[in-house]
Parts: structure tokens; sequence; C-alpha cells
């Protein structure tokens, strides 16, 4: 049923990362899918933050995202499963869209949290992908 499923793994939070990955692991084996991991680095925020960060120490955080990535995926990656890695920054909502969009996905799979008040006000990131994305979407609750 599912062909490409995209991953939507925050280092940052280790316990619910490894949660949404098993989920996305067991539907890449059932459905013999494509595993795409994708890692946002979220912006600093307000666009004036991002104004005391050069270019170079935005491209540097990005790269030292990629080796927390790369070395996640080397020891949490079920046994066997071909997997390729993603990591942008930006609006974490958005670049999962994007790139769910540029690989072709068709099964998104991400973690939430539970809801709270400003939540409801706002939105989590998760409501937003489910909200606006193509494909279908798997969430995984906390």
């Amino acid at each position: 049923m599912y062909k490409s499923i995209l991953v939507a793994i925050d280092l940052n939070d280790a316990t619910s990362a490894n949660r949404v990955a098993d989920v996305a692991f067991r539907l890449v084996q059932d459905h013999g899918a494509s595993l795409h991991i994708v890692n946002v680095v979220p912006d600093f925020g307000m666009s004036f933050v991002n104004t005391f960060f050069t270019e170079d120490q935005t491209r540097k955080i990005v790269e030292d995202e990629k080796v927390r990535l790369d070395a996640w995926a080397r020891q949490e990656v079920t046994d066997g499963l071909a997997y390729d890695l993603t990591v942008v920054k930006g609006h974490v909502y958005d670049n999962i869209l994007r790139t769910a969009d540029r690989i072709g996905a068709d099964l998104i799979v991400l973690g939430s949290h539970k809801p709270e008040l400003e939540d409801f006000l706002l939105g989590p990131n998760a409501a937003r992908v489910v909200r606006h994305a193509k494909q279908s979407v798997f969430v995984v609750r906390d």
C-alpha cells in the first residue's frame, strides 16, 4: 500500500524519536516501502535573531545535526533497512511537508506530544502537517 515513507525525527527528544522510528520501521517492513528520515533544525524564532548568526555558523549547525542524525540512524535503524537522511533548517512543519513532496512520500510518520492550551491556539507542528499534507499521516502520540 505504501511505497515511500518519510519519518520525521526530533533528536532533542530521544524517547519520542525512538518510539516514532519503531512505528515507521515496522510500516516500512510491512509494506516493503523505502525509508526516508528527516530532521528539521528549527529556526531561531524571530527573524532578527537569525541576523546574529552568520551563514557559516548556520551551515555548521546543520552539518553538526547531520552528523548526529547519521549516528542515531546507524544505531537505531533496524538491520537490513535501507534509508536516506535529510537535515534541513527552517519551520518544522513546512520542511516536513516540502521534503515529503520532494521525495514522493505517500506516508508521513511523526510524533506529537499531548496537546496543551497553547496548542489549541497556535497548533503544534503535527497538527499543521496533518492539516496540510497531501499524503497520509501517521501520528505517534507520547
